[in-house]
């Protein structure tokens, strides 16, 4: 899987783009189709206080489809395992749905099993 990691409005260190990639490339465990993703880097301009939350934005792109996740935390580390986490379950969803629609139905077959006896 492609990865682009973009920061918005500040500089990061190697190491933090190391540890990103890293942790996303990991999906490919999971569901071996994704064509590529996108992983946007923010910091939150929220209240006035000195320390501001951390925004991860990922952006997979499946084959028809794409699924967006959007996590916050005190630290960009923080936010990417959540953002990972929700990617997993969604990833899994998504493969499950293509399963149903794929599998043909249990009742169907045996239908087709009884009209092709007579």
């Amino acid at each position: 899987m492609k990865l682009q990691v973009q920061t918005v409005h500040f500089d990061a260190d190697s190491k933090l783009l190391d540890f990103v990639q890293a942790k996303f490339n990991k999906l490919d465990q999971f569901y071996d189709r994704i064509t590529n993703g996108e992983v946007y880097l923010k910091l939150d301009k929220g209240e006035s206080s000195k320390v501001q939350n951390k925004i991860v934005e990922l952006k997979l792109y499946l084959p028809g489809d794409s699924i967006f996740i959007k996590e916050s935390g005190t630290t960009f580390e923080e936010a990417t395992d959540l953002v990972l986490n929700a990617a997993k379950t969604t990833v899994k969803k998504y493969k499950e749905k293509l399963k149903d629609k794929t599998a043909p139905k249990a009742a169907e077959l045996i239908v087709e099993e009884e009209e092709e006896e007579f």
